[in-house]
């Protein structure tokens, strides 16, 4: 298909409300999957995903083909399911996955029969793959419509009551202490992610709508960790993932819904890879950086060492300890030397240098006194702990170290321990 053709079917009318429905969705799964996620109701909004079929079913044959009924009937069958799930939890002694497991195979099974069996009369028009999948290219003014104001509803439901849901979410004792209905926000919680479902019925289908609640919820916490910026990152990436997993179904002539959620999925493996802080390319140039700092404070250690036992230090000797090669030695002895931490012409420390390597003289010896006098390991078990903890105590934690110890002056193995001054 040529980008012409792509641009005039998108021009459609048909198409711009599928666009706009399906952006609709992205946003207010995006944010509320935010909750769902943090409370680890992941598998919630897939038994209520599922549940609403029957619903949907008995709504048709009580009413017909109507937008309307089939969300009451949806919503009816997503607050039975979670009445269901929450009574099995609390008052039988089951465990709360298998809860939600029995309950939504269930529902999602009597729905399945019965859209199975109407489907066989004659002028019956139901078809069981839309349910599942969505079909987000047949939707009309009125499910455009329908859509909008869920969206608008479960949005300014969660504007207005975010400290409750965000005190609830992390701190549910708390907040049952500061007054806030604990169990009546869960049940609200459930109502919003029952909308949510249905609304997105007609877009993604009730087997996908797990993946636009949780994929980009799970993205926006890999960027940051500060809840109302999460929010906002969650609902733009499954705004995103729809609209564009909307054009590409219309490029390569797919379903829309598997489309959404693959582009969804997509944008989560690049946060993993290239997230600032979580992602993989972050955590190896932390590890790095990491390694290379505590490459160069064990050679300040080592100098500083032979400098004070022998008055100077033999470079060989301290690169075959550290098992460096030439050219990484060297690296490191020009980077020491450009920080102004070590002398230019021989292995000498500036007082830079030697204020560093006494640091770490003192974080090595107080965790080797912790470790013997606390842990109770003996003196030829606390070396190579040391060695590797050392370069991660902070200056605070020293200081408790040292305070907890009691001020000591000497390690286990005789040396002196510098004071912090």
């Amino acid at each position: 298909m040529t980008e012409a053709s792509l641009f005039e079917i998108l021009s459609e009318v048909w198409a711009i409300r599928a666009i706009v429905a399906s952006s609709m969705v992205g946003l207010m799964c995006g944010v509320l999957g935010c909750f769902i996620v943090l409370r680890n109701m992941s598998l919630v909004g897939d038994a209520l995903a599922h549940a609403i079929l029957p619903g949907v079913v008995i709504a048709f044959l009580l009413v017909g083909y109507s937008a309307l009924a089939f969300f009451a009937g949806a919503v009816v069958a997503g607050l039975v399911t979670a009445f269901l799930i929450t009574w099995i939890q609390q008052r039988v002694k089951t465990k709360n996955d298998a809860a939600v497991g029995i309950v939504f195979t269930s529902m999602f099974s009597l729905g399945v029969i019965l859209i199975s069996r109407i489907a066989r009369n004659d002028g019956v028009h139901l078809d069981l793959k839309d349910f599942l999948f969505g079909y987000a290219l047949g939707v009309s003014d009125t499910d455009l419509l329908l859509t909008g104001l869920v969206m608008c509803y479960v949005l300014l439901s969660v504007a207005v009551f975010y400290r409750y849901l965000f005190a609830s979410t992390f701190q549910d004792v708390v907040a049952q202490t500061m007054g806030i209905p604990v169990k009546l926000l869960h049940y609200f919680l459930m109502l919003l992610l029952s909308f949510a479902v249905v609304a997105s019925l007609q877009t993604v289908g009730v087997i996908l709508v797990v993946a636009m609640l949780i994929t980009p919820a799970a993205t926006a916490l890999l960027i940051s960790q500060r809840l109302s910026r999460v929010l906002w990152i969650a609902g733009f990436v499954g705004m995103l993932s729809a609209i564009i997993g909307m054009v590409v179904a219309v490029w390569l002539n797919t379903p829309p819904g598997p489309a959404m959620a693959l582009v969804a999925t997509m944008f989560y493996l690049l946060t993993v890879v290239f997230a600032p802080r979580r992602g993989l390319v972050a955590k190896a140039w932390y590890r790095l950086q990491r390694r290379r700092l505590t490459m160069k404070e064990d050679i300040l250690k080592r100098v500083f060492r032979q400098n004070q036992k022998h008055g100077s230090a033999d470079g060989k000797q301290i690169r075959e300890e550290l098992d460096l090669g030439r050219t990484t030695w060297n690296r490191q002895i020009t980077a020491l030397r450009s920080k102004g931490l070590m002398e230019k012409s021989e292995l000498r420390l500036t007082d830079g240098g030697k204020l560093l390597a006494i640091k770490m003289v003192r974080a090595h010896r107080l965790w080797e006194t912790y470790l013997y006098q606390e842990v109770g390991l003996t003196p030829d078990q606390i070396h190579a702990e040391a060695e590797r903890l050392e370069h991660l105590l902070t200056d605070d934690m020293l200081d408790r170290v040292d305070e907890e110890l009691g001020y000591p002056e000497m390690d286990p193995h005789g040396s002196v321990i510098p004071s912090k001054q």
